[in-house]
Formats: structure tokens, sequence, C-alpha cells
């Protein structure tokens, strides 16, 4: 597996990714899922304390305990909850960054993290503060160094022009390129590209589209009607024979020179195994890059101040 740098940190991580998210609540079958999927050579995984309550995190760190140096860790913060109390609420202060550290770093049990990063973020935080405790936590040795996960362009530029990010995750897809329109400008600040969702929710795999949910085929997914998901697929079936839809969709995301890794989630091992493979696949030429972007819509944010 190809492994690339974060940002301007010494992080080489995996061009695949897993996402953890998808993981269940199933000890056995997410720890296969976890140990074929470094046995494949992933070495980024991706969680959040959020995840399932922090169960998520425990079953990572259970997975990893005895390979720890082997593996680049991600987990975020940001989502507090409450035991015993349903949902959770949004809380950035250095106070809780500092205290839901040490509860992460419990369920992974590991005395450190590669990559920590803000689940979410508003205009409205107090991102000077946010800031400073993960730069404590970086001193202390407790993280190697930090990002954020957000797809709000204006949170985006806050933490590109004040802080010292590696990397923001976004959701980014050949059905979803409105972090395009950001690229430029994230590398001009030497920052990665983690892409979240490349495959569409699986709209970007062998999966036939019938099969996808009531809302998709209701309402479509972003600015697509199923319609023209299903005209696209079509498209991308004709224009590229000899890629497999997932081949497609992961080459195109890779083919970013910003992006860092990609970390599609898996929910049983034959998806992580495509996912892997598809990875193998030959890079694409400028040509046909170009072709992928005529089929596509090059969608944009569209209310910069609140997206």
């Amino acid at each position: 597996m190809k492994k690339r740098c974060l940002g301007t940190s010494d992080l080489y991580v995996s061009e695949i990714g897993l996402g953890c998210m998808s993981l269940g609540k199933e000890e056995p079958k997410a720890r296969s899922i976890l140990d074929e999927a470094i046995d494949l050579g992933i070495n980024f995984l991706d969680t959040a304390d959020l995840y399932d309550y922090g169960l998520n995190e425990e079953f990572v760190g259970k997975a990893i305990k005895h390979r720890r140096q082997n593996i680049i860790l991600a987990t975020k913060v940001g989502n507090r909850w409450e035991k015993e109390k349903e949902g959770w609420y949004w809380d950035p202060s250095k106070k809780y960054i500092k205290e839901a550290v040490k509860n992460s770093l419990k369920r992974l049990q590991t005395d450190y993290i590669d990559l920590y990063q803000l689940h979410g973020g508003t205009i409205d935080d107090p991102i000077e503060e946010t800031i400073e405790a993960f730069e404590e936590l970086k001193k202390e040795g407790v993280i190697r160094y930090y990002g954020i996960s957000s797809i709000r362009p204006n949170v985006i530029k806050e933490y590109l022009n004040k802080s010292n990010i590696v990397s923001i995750m976004m959701q980014y897809s050949l059905l979803d390129r409105r972090p395009e329109e950001w690229f430029d400008l994230i590398e001009q600040h030497n920052v990665s590209v983690i892409a979240r969702g490349p495959l569409a929710k699986g709209l970007l795999t062998e999966r036939p589209l019938e099969l996808a949910n009531n809302q998709i085929k209701n309402d479509g997914y972003l600015s697509y009607t199923y319609a023209e998901l299903k005209n696209v697929r079509q498209q991308l079936e004709k224009a590229f024979p000899n890629f497999t839809k997932t081949e497609i969709a992961l080459k195109y995301v890779l083919s970013q020179s910003v992006v860092g890794a990609a970390i599609p989630g898996a929910s049983n091992i034959d998806q992580l195994r495509e996912n892997v493979q598809a990875a193998q696949a030959k890079a694409f030429t400028h040509d046909e890059i170009h072709k992928l972007k005529t089929i596509t819509k090059a969608n944009v944010y569209t209310n910069h101040r609140d997206a």
C-alpha cells in the first residue's frame, strides 16, 4: 500500500485508510475487519469518541494494542455526552478537550494519539482557546499532531490562518466535489485533505442503484436527482469500461495532490478488500481526470458563511 505524508507532519499514512464508524457494535465482527485491514497494509485508522459513545474507540484500542507502533491512529473530540443521557452537545472548550482526551486514551489503550481532530466546529467557537488546547496537548506529548473535521469554509480558513493543523477531514467524492473549490488554498498552507465518504454512501460502488434507500430514490443525493445518478453511473461505465466504479471513485479522489488519504468505511471484509484492491488500479491520466469532471457536477458550497 502506497503511503502519503499528512501536511507538514511525519505521519506517513496508507492512501486508503479505514473509517471505523461503520464497524458496528459486534466486537468479533469489528475485530475481524480491523485485523484484515491491517493485514492488507492499511496503517491509518480513523475513529471518534462519539462513535457508538466510545465503544468504537474501545474496539480499535483492543485491535491495535499489540502493534501500536505500526499504526497511525486518529480520533476526534468536541461532541460531548454524558452516560445515561440521550444525545450529545457541542463543546470545543479547552477544559473539555483536555478532559476528553484522557477518556479517549483510556478507551484506545494507548498513551498518545497520532492525529487528534476537532469533530466539527462553527465560526462562533472560541477558536483561539481550542487551538491552545491542542497545542498544549502536543507539548505534553499526549498527541503528535492535530487537525479538524469540517466542511465549513469559514471555519477552515480560520484554522488555516491561526493554527498548526496538518489535515482537514472533508466529505469528498466524485459526486461531492464541493471541496475542490478550496483545494488550492489548503495546499498553499501545506495542509492535507483526508477524504471521508469517497464512495458516496455506496453510490460509487458495484452495488446496484436499485438497492439504494428510499430517501435517495425520492430525494436524490446532494444536487443529483435519482435519474441523474443513474445517468452518471451509466456514463462512467461507458467511459471507463476497464475500471470498477470503486476504482474510479477512489483513484479520482487520490488523483488530487492535496489529498493525504481516502478513508472509506467497511461493514464487512468483502467491502474492505474491494477498497484496498481499488487502490492498486493504475492512476488516471490528465485527460481521464478531465473526462470524469465533465461527467459529474462541479458542485460548490452554496452558502460560504454557514456551510
